[in-house]
């Protein structure tokens, strides 16, 4: 069972670059398929990115494409996201999460979560 530990949130200025991390403990990350999700208050927690387990293939949601990149380490064991260009839509607080399947972008189906992480984004 995989424990997971996000930091790196913050305040920053749109257009600004924040790189969030997801330090796991007690299994290892390629092992899952590891993803970002992210909860504005009074929305829904949704997906951000994900990558799947044992590769390298990522997937995101349409509103970060070409701005957020998600990467792991696994030497570190450590999964990254890091956001650029961020803009005030972008506010929200930001979960690391470990799935037991190959691939999946549902919240319900991803075992493993950390504690959050907030990130504001002022205009």
């Amino acid at each position: 069972q995989v424990q997971l530990v996000e930091s790196g949130g913050g305040l920053v200025q749109a257009g600004g670059s924040l790189r969030l991390s997801c330090a796991a403990s007690g299994d290892f990350v390629k092992e899952y398929c590891m993803g970002w999700f992210r909860q504005a208050p009074g929305k829904e927690r949704e997906f951000v990115a994900v990558m799947i387990r044992f590769y390298d293939t990522t997937y995101y949601t349409n509103s970060v494409k070409g701005r957020f990149t998600i990467s792991r380490d696994n030497a570190e064991n450590t999964l990254y996201l890091q956001m650029n260009n961020l803009n005030p839509e972008d506010t929200a607080v930001y979960y690391c999460a470990a799935s037991d399947t190959h691939y999946t972008t549902e919240v319900g189906e991803f075992d493993y979560w950390g504690q959050g992480t907030q990130v504001t984004v002022s205009s």
